[in-house]
């Protein structure tokens, strides 16, 4: 029997850890035991791991030293990415961990940042095809902001806008006049997305600089996250699945669907930023909007596991061609409904199954 491996995850409080975690152990292949890290801890992922560690928050005082020196204890054989926000720092610490002997499952992170940064990720794709990116443009002061706005057809065209590099929806809003405040107010729930411009101006008329921001067409039709496993310019595996609804900022309801044209798009955006292992991209009417360079949520068969599959890549247990071979492999219809849940543990840490 071949030896246990030991997987490292990070952000092991993620809304997908819960489940990476358990496909990760139950891949039916292997025993593999999985470590996490959070910021947290108390995350979720300290009592499904086979062990945990709490960290500083990524980037923060402490982080690099505290990572490294839980790295070079445990020694685990693979390290994977799940959180974006540690993703880039993690990955500018790749030198030092591969000098452990630790394969790191993930991008280099000049890649990453420049995936990160939406504006710089819009002019290089841009390259490939002019019509893969929304609409967009970059206001340097206020007063550019509104003029551009309404050269893209403000007030009568709802727009948004969203900061160069962001996470998790934050500073997202829609700019819109077609709005009902007071329905607003009393009916929806207060992480409401939408602001006028005048709003949007009353905020930044006294500020003493200007954010660099993106102004952005709003994007129309069907909503898809394209999961792929990037590896030396190629789009080895992509999987598509609809995004029917959301909640936290993240999918929790749907299905494994077969969209070529985006599985062409994706290629073609990989042989151009050559991103590696498992990547989310998220497109909506056919555009891009934003790359996610880490795992995130997929929709797992018992045979089907392609964050298991980008690790026994990076170890070299399995071949790009046989990678390849699952793309004929896709369980198509396959749906995913994310629930809340709880665990409950005493004051000792020791917790019930």
């Amino acid at each position: 029997m071949s030896a246990p491996l030991t997987v490292f995850i990070t952000a092991a409080g993620a809304p997908q850890s819960p489940t990476l975690i358990r496909q990760l152990k139950g891949n039916g292949e292997r025993q593999v035991r999985v470590f996490g890290v959070d910021m947290d801890g108390e995350a979720c992922g300290r009592f499904l791991c086979d062990g945990f560690q709490q960290i500083p928050r990524a980037g923060a005082e402490g982080y690099r030293d505290s990572l490294l020196a839980c790295l070079e204890r445990v020694r685990p054989d693979a390290l994977l990415n799940v959180s974006g926000n540690d993703v880039w720092h993690v990955m500018s610490m790749r030198a030092d961990i591969e000098a452990m002997g630790i394969t790191v499952v993930g991008s280099d992170a000049d890649l990453i940042e420049l995936a990160d940064n939406k504006f710089r990720l819009y002019g290089e794709i841009a390259e490939i095809d002019g019509d893969l990116a929304p609409r967009h443009t970059s206001p340097a002061t206020l007063e550019e902001f509104i003029a551009r706005a309404e050269e893209m057809g403000y007030p009568a065209r709802d727009l948004c806008f969203k900061p160069h590099v962001s996470k998790g929806s934050r500073g997202f809003r829609i700019l819109s006049q077609n709005v009902d405040r007071r329905d607003q107010l009393l009916n929806q729930k207060p992480t409401a997305r939408y602001m006028s411009l005048d709003e949007f101006s009353s905020i930044f008329r006294d500020a003493p600089d200007f954010p660099k921001l993106l102004l952005m067409e709003v994007m129309q039709g069907e909503e898809c996250d394209v999961m792929t496993i990037g590896y030396q310019g190629e789009a080895l595996l992509t999987t598509v699945k609809s995004r029917e609804s959301h909640r936290w900022g993240v999918i929790d309801k749907g299905e494994l669907i077969e969209r070529p044209e985006l599985v062409e798009k994706t290629a073609a955006i990989i042989a151009r930023i050559p991103l590696s292992y498992n990547l989310s991209i998220q497109f909506i009417g056919g555009k891009l909007i934003e790359i996610n360079p880490r795992t995130s949520t997929f929709i797992y068969d018992r045979d089907f596991n392609e964050p298991w599959l980008a690790v026994k890549l990076a170890l070299g247990l399995i071949t790009p061609d046989e990678v390849r071979a699952y793309q004929a492999k896709i369980p198509y219809g396959r749906r995913m409904v994310r629930h809340m849940d709880q665990i409950f543990f005493n004051p000792d840490g020791q917790w019930s199954h």
